[in-house]
């Protein structure tokens, strides 16, 4: 039933994800005593993570992944980490970020089969076009404009699941009187012929356990929204109020018709980064050390960035100079979404500098709460139940501390409100997602392939 018209079934679930970053999210982590940033590379450490997410019920780990060095952080490459972190848990699925500008599609679609069958039908590749500004690490390759950059993903996108397609099955038995092992299910020649893209297959790795790895699509551009509408089964976002969450949610769920989409095969889950405590004061209390570690000049160079101004020729007291700030809209390189998060909350709270650098350290672009469990779960429900989001990607102050205390205190409140499973059900990442097994688009065509 529904709790009054225009909200969520109450028998919906949330779905949380946890993104995985260094010592933590907030740009300060590393610097704290709870801290291990000498381990970022380490496989142990990663597995800790996962498996607090795993017994809190989550469904997926989600690896960012950027060519670039920024900050503490160092990253390890994605496929390689979540091939090995899948080895060491169960249920939990993997996200992991590959770009479309570096890459060519028969690499990444048979990275994903691999990943796919190897976890057992866990896996998921966020989608994403990459920077202009990395382009010289990579060979004959040239950074479009972001019109183009998206027209090529779109092409990107469909290639791949065209070479998982090019096997009929996902499983097979040996016919040990056949000529071949593999008789049942061959693979079928295929060729993707696009405006920006060309290629012949098939793929040389078995149809992926649930026929496509789930799809995630994270840019919150008018061309990315649009690339989510069409391609993805995942799209994460980020936004700092209700109000801004549910214009986004109503914006790309309306887009789905045109490519003949129902909205229930699209989730929308935004960035949260909270930090819980038993009460409020204790909450705050953790909110102050970690702000006292951020060096506020740093954080502002960075901003700059996305204001195309420099912010550092203000005093801190200053408010935001949004009429000196270049119109996001105008902007024709970075990710100009996270431009307008940025300018629409300091537009809408009439924020200071000051507030504008703690406000990024913490969440960079995403909703931060911090407060008891009963308070972060409230902020939580209210955007499910008024369809702001999906689900949550969480993302922790501190690893791993922060999942830990989410998990022990937020987990079980969500659970007694009925937002949240008490235990796996499905195989797939896709069956705990909600998400329908994908059938194979070739199946009914010609053996001879496709032109």
């Amino acid at each position: 039933m529904r709790d009054k018209e225009g909200m969520r079934d109450t028998s919906e679930k949330l779905h949380l994800n946890v993104v995985l970053r260094g010592s933590g999210h907030h740009e300060a982590a590393w610097k704290h005593s709870q801290a291990k940033p000498l381990q970022d590379l380490s496989l142990e450490y990663y597995a800790e993570i996962v498996r607090i997410a795993e017994r809190g019920l989550f469904d997926a780990a989600f690896i960012a992944d950027s060519y670039a060095i920024a900050g503490p952080a160092r990253r390890l490459e994605p496929i390689t980490l979540v091939s090995a972190l899948a080895a060491l848990t169960r249920h939990l699925g993997f996200i992991a970020t590959v770009d479309t500008s570096y890459h060519e599609p028969y690499h990444v679609a048979r990275k994903f089969a691999s990943l796919d069958h190897i976890s057992g039908g866990r896996s998921a590749w966020n989608v994403v076009t990459s920077s202009h500004s990395v382009a010289e690490r990579f060979l004959a390759k040239e950074y479009p404009e972001p019109s183009v950059r998206y027209e090529i993903a779109g092409e990107f996108v469909e290639a791949v699941k065209l070479l998982w397609d090019s096997w009929e099955h996902e499983g097979d038995e040996l016919d040990l009187s056949a000529d071949e092992p593999f008789s049942r299910s061959k693979p079928r020649e295929i060729r993707f012929d696009g405006q920006h893209l060309k290629l012949q297959g098939p793929l040389n790795v078995q149809r992926p356990p649930q026929g496509h790895p789930v799809i995630v699509q994270a840019g919150a551009s008018n061309p990315g929204i649009e690339l989510a509408a069409r391609t993805a089964d995942v799209v994460f976002c980020a936004q700092q109020t209700l109000a801004e969450a549910k214009r986004f949610y109503a914006d790309v769920k309306s887009r789905m018709s045109r490519y003949g989409r129902q909205t229930k095969q699209l989730l929308v889950i935004p960035g949260l980064a909270p930090i819980v405590a038993d009460t409020e004061a204790e909450a705050k209390e953790i909110e102050r050390e970690f702000g006292a570690l951020a060096n506020e000049r740093s954080l502002l160079a960075k901003l700059s960035e996305w204001f195309a101004v420099d912010l550092n020729d203000y005093d801190l007291d200053d408010p935001v100079p949004l009429d000196k700030a270049i119109p996001y809209r105008q902007l024709t390189s970075g990710i100009t979404s996270r431009s307008a998060v940025y300018m629409e909350a300091a537009r809408a709270e009439g924020m200071t500098l000051r507030q504008l650098a703690a406000r990024s350290a913490a969440g960079h672009g995403h909703m931060t709460v911090t407060g008891s469990a009963i308070q972060v779960a409230d902020r939580m429900e209210s955007w499910f139940r008024e369809r702001g989001a999906d689900g949550f990607n969480l993302m922790p102050h501190l690893f791993p501390a922060g999942l830990e205390a989410f998990v022990a205190k937020v987990v079980p409140e969500l659970q007694n409100r009925g937002l949240f499973r008490e235990a796996y059900e499905g195989e797939t990442l896709r069956d705990r997602l909600g998400l329908k097994h994908v059938e194979n688009a070739l199946k009914s065509r010609t053996e001879g392939g496709l032109a």
